[in-house]
Parts: C-alpha cells; structure tokens; sequence
C-alpha cells in the first residue's frame, strides 16, 4: 500500500521504539517532552527530543500514518540528506516558536508538548509547495483534492476536532512556517528543482 522509503523507515522505527520505552518506563517521557522555558523540567536538548516521543497510541498512529503517507514521496524527490534536515529543521524550529511564543505570551502556563506533528506539518506544507497540483484521494469522503488544499483541510480539521484544548496548534503553525520559509528560500537560490 505505502511505498515506504529507508529514511522514513527508520524514523519511524525510531519513533516506535521510543513510544515502547515511553510505556516501559514512564520516565522517559519527563525527559523527552519539551517542557516550558523556564520550568524547573527544561532542558534545550528537549526541542530535538520531544519530536520522538507520543502521548498514546492513537497519538503516534495517527502521525505515523500521515508521516508514511506524504514523507516518502518528498524523500524520493530531495534525498536523504536533504529530506532529514527539512524534517529535523520542521520539528526543532516547531518546538522552538512553541516554546519561545509560550514563554513571552504565556508564561507559567501550559504542561509538557511531545509529538512528530511540527515536522508533520512541516511535510504538508512541503508537500502542498512542492507538488501544489498532485491529486489526492481522501479516506473519507473518497473523492481527490489537490495537495495544496490538503494541507488546510488538514490543519483546520486538527484544529475543529480539538475538544480537549491539548493540541499544540502553535506547534502545528511554527513546523508549517519554518517549512514555508525553507521551501521559499530553496524556491529562491534554485529555479528548477528544489
């Protein structure tokens, strides 16, 4: 079903692994999380760490599931080395604005972030830059949309179906912009393929 390329591959394995340590010893996720700046929990390698670590299994389905669906393909079309800065670059500069907007705007609020869904929206957003006119098929309703409508219907059906007020949306907005800004800039320095 999903053509599966080896750096995809091996993040998520690396996710998965994490995920299990997380249920064997649950300190791993006090580690991992990124916690607010300025929280007695902080520590600056935790903007690189919580991008591996997931808050339960429907957590880590969901963002796998969507990471398998549109990474391989920008894999394919950039490289390796390429691709796995753009997705580090997406998850670091993600938890970054998160932290940073948090601690100017809403200090002392809020608990520990974790999760691939900074990076996650930096593919889409890549995705719908790089392939703007590529037709989707949706799971449901079956019908196809252009990818660069897919990233909207994606982030605005993130946003809608929060109850819980626990998503990072600014997280969500930050792996975007940082890809926006990353896309435009390779865009600029190289007029054909980028």
């Amino acid at each position: 079903m999903f053509n599966v390329t080896p750096l995809v591959r091996t993040l998520i394995i690396i996710n998965v692994a994490i995920f299990l340590l997380q249920n064997v010893a649950e300190q791993f996720t006090v580690y991992l999380s990124l916690w607010p700046i300025g929280s007695p929990y902080f520590q600056p390698y935790q903007f690189f760490t919580y991008m591996f670590a997931h808050g339960g299994f429907g957590h880590i389905f969901f963002n796998m599931f969507a990471f398998v669906s549109f990474a391989p393909i920008l894999e394919q079309y950039w490289g390796e080395k390429k691709f796995l800065f753009f997705y580090l670059a997406t998850g670091i500069g993600a938890g970054v604005i998160y932290g940073v907007v948090n601690y100017f705007f809403f200090p002392g609020h809020g608990g520990p972030m974790l999760g691939a869904s900074g990076a996650l929206y930096g593919i889409l957003m890549a995705f719908g830059m790089v392939f703007p006119d590529m037709e989707l098929m949706l799971l449901f309703p079956p019908i196809p949309i252009k990818a660069k409508y897919m990233v909207f219907l994606m982030g605005g059906i993130t946003f809608l179906m929060d109850r819980t007020g626990t998503v990072a949306h600014l997280a969500h907005f930050g792996g975007a912009l940082v890809a926006f800004v990353i896309i435009s800039y390779w865009k600029s320095q190289n007029r054909g393929r980028y």
